[in-house]
């Protein structure tokens, strides 16, 4: 036989069994403050992410959730290259690899530098060469 409670039994209690067999009990420690209760309000509002921090990071690993962006930051790793090295790199058409481009210019990964009527792009920030690092650092085998 099950161990239900005096309250499951005559079906006025709410079906928590501390054990003892009195739900109210526990329910009553809980209310006065007596216990405390798993996820309090105010640690979990302390750990809450900042939305705007959240949606950064987020831009930052969907740039980088693609092969051929990769390739690009690969690529860019010893220094800049004008785009249409980058054409020959990726070996794309210039339209996509101005798309992957835009992405990683849009999510803060590369910068750019006009010369004339080249675009040359680089790195904008060596974390990101060190996140990369650490994706492959993660990836291998223990």
């Amino acid at each position: 036989m099950t161990n239900q409670s005096d309250g499951e039994r005559d079906g006025t209690g709410d079906g928590i069994d501390d054990g003892t067999g009195s739900t109210s009990a526990t329910l009553r420690r809980l209310e006065e403050g007596s216990e405390r209760a798993c996820c309090a309000g105010s640690v979990v509002d302390d750990r809450r992410p900042d939305p705007e921090r959240v949606a950064s990071e987020e831009a930052v690993f969907k740039a980088l959730a693609n092969e051929k962006r990769l390739a690009v930051v690969h690529a860019l790793r010893d220094g800049e290259l004008c785009a249409c090295d980058l054409e020959a790199v990726l070996d794309a058409p210039q339209s996509t690899v101005a798309t992957h481009l835009r992405k990683l210019r849009d999510a803060g990964i590369v910068r750019t530098r006009k010369d004339g009527k080249w675009t040359h792009y680089r790195i904008a920030d060596t974390a990101s060469l060190q996140l990369i690092d650490l994706a492959a650092a993660l990836g291998r085998e223990p």
